[in-house]
């Protein structure tokens, strides 16, 4: 299990984009809508991990509601797993609560699940399994 990236939540994608290049100097190398999420991504690669700025598409997107509650700013680390089904099991047998039940489609090739922050000391996790094609 590694850091795979950290989510930030943007009001205004573009500016954040030109913002991160310049703050990381790199480009942004993928963007991506994740319908069922009602989001825009964008990645930027720093090191051997990612930054992954988040924009709603929709006024009921959870990134919109997360921005309207706490503003701007980090909305989850992600971490990279081998195996996220065992992970799943494994995490709810360790006693935490998991926002579902089994991984969704998400970005950048990935499966996800995410733990609620109550059981993560305040920090939303996202678990993350590159689908191989």
């Amino acid at each position: 299990m590694y850091i795979d990236h950290i989510g930030i939540a943007v009001k205004d994608l573009e500016a954040a984009i030109e913002t991160y290049e310049k703050l990381l100097q790199t480009p942004c190398y993928k963007r991506e809508v994740v319908e069922s999420q009602n989001v825009e991504t964008a990645f930027l690669q720093t090191g051997e991990s990612k930054v992954e700025l988040l924009g709603a598409t929709d006024p009921e997107s959870v990134i919109n509601k997360f921005i309207e509650k706490k503003g701007e700013g980090m909305h989850h680390v992600a971490f990279e797993v081998d195996d996220i089904q065992a992970e799943i099991k494994r995490l709810k047998s360790e006693g935490f609560t998991l926002l579902s039940d089994s991984p969704k489609p998400g970005a950048d090739q990935k499966q996800i699940v995410f733990l609620h922050p109550k059981s993560s000391n305040g920090v939303l996790v996202e678990l993350c399994q590159t689908v191989k094609q």
